[in-house]
């Protein structure tokens, strides 16, 4: 059988873009402080480059933050809600988190919580447009992404904050409707970890310079100078010492996005990957969607669960062997690496179809993991 050409699918960190190399890296001001003048240029042409790609409106702004995108989150929530009551989205691995750490870190009085299991999106038509709400806008682990953002009130009076890691660059984003929005370098663009992006709109700067939390905010997630906004930190100014050499892998990502057509580009790349990989999940005899809903599954992370009678009447922890046994196949023969489902999902397979995963590869993978089912099947 004819092996993908390059049998990276792993969900994050995600495979470099088609043609990367070190070279790439060749011009990074390695060894000098992140105040330098050239080093503070490269941090801004990373901001700036983002702005560009993800079309953002003037007066939205973006910032670089440690702790990737759970860092980013984390610092948008620490330091922009408890003026209002918050409804939290959670139906994924990292929404979940989100729940956590609004119930039981910022203990928050008015907290409505809607959240429900792996595969299923909650009820949007929940949202309040007078408070603040938080959701993700594409669950890595759970396979489900927001279907359309006709559930956000155009007029509201709360703030969005959506967690986009794996989604930014991959689909398209209404900003109308999205007033906080995160992302790590090491989803849609291939980038290293432990940097996050955030992005704020115009009225989650207005909240900053209006109210400021009574709670303690660690020095990493403060967004504030003062009793104002930290303007700073849009300009090129970082909270802690960002990697100079993960800046410079990342502005070589916004370069080749920003070849091969941008935005439109990159969203076509991810629609036509996930089509691959769809045409054989369609005539899969043992494989299918976690999500049920066609129009709340995600076509980034594709998360995909037995339908096997026969590996379904095994317990729980076997099933998961059966899923990790497929894996250690594929590895050996460097066919597919690193398409475990997540640890706190359902045993099965995840597959990352984003915009740095050829087409080829994935119409590849099919037969190949066929292969490796049969082979796990046998072993029983």
């Amino acid at each position: 059988m004819l092996k993908p050409a390059d049998p990276r699918f792993s969900c994050g960190p995600v495979k470099k873009h088609p043609g990367w190399s070190w070279e790439s890296l060749i011009d990074a001001p390695l060894s000098r402080t992140h105040r330098t003048g050239s080093a503070v240029a490269r941090i801004k042409e990373a901001i700036d480059r983002t702005h560009a790609l993800l079309e953002l409106p003037e007066d939205y702004h973006v910032a670089i933050i440690p702790g990737s995108d759970t860092g980013a989150m984390e610092a948008a929530m620490w330091s922009l809600l408890g003026v209002r009551g918050v409804d939290v989205f959670g139906w994924d691995v990292f929404g979940n988190r989100w729940i956590l750490d609004a119930r039981d870190e910022l203990k928050l009085e008015d907290l409505r919580i809607f959240q429900e299991k792996a595969g299923t999106l909650p009820d949007l038509s929940q949202y309040d447009g007078k408070r603040d709400a938080i959701f993700t806008l594409n669950g890595t682990a759970a396979g489900v992404w927001i279907p359309g953002y006709d559930w956000i009130d155009a007029d509201r009076e709360g703030l969005t904050i959506c967690d986009a890691t794996s989604g930014a660059f991959a689909v398209d984003i209404d900003w109308s409707k999205i007033d906080v929005l995160t992302f790590s370098w090491q989803k849609c663009l291939g980038g290293e970890a432990q940097h996050g992006m955030l992005v704020m709109g115009p009225r989650a700067i207005e909240r900053l310079n209006t109210y400021k939390p009574s709670w303690p905010i660690p020095g990493l997630f403060a967004l504030h100078k003062g009793d104002q906004a930290n303007m700073k930190v849009y300009e090129g100014s970082t909270l802690n010492t960002p990697s100079l050499m993960a800046v410079e892998d990342y502005v070589a990502a916004c370069k080749w996005a920003s070849k091969i057509g941008g935005l439109p580009a990159l969203v076509k790349r991810s629609s036509e990957n996930f089509a691959a990989l769809d045409a054989w999940v369609q005539d899969s005899a043992w494989a299918e969607y976690l999500c049920e809903n066609p129009e709340h599954r995600s076509q980034v992370s594709v998360t995909l669960k037995f339908k096997d009678p026969q590996v379904l009447s095994l317990d729980i922890e076997t099933q998961w062997a059966f899923s990790r046994k497929i894996v250690s196949l594929l590895e050996r023969e460097n066919a597919g690496l690193d398409i475990i489902m997540h640890r706190d999902s359902v045993p099965g397979i995840r597959i990352w179809c984003g915009p740095t995963i050829e087409r080829d590869d994935l119409a590849a993978l099919g037969p190949w993991l066929d292969w490796a089912y049969g082979e796990a099947l046998d072993a029983l």
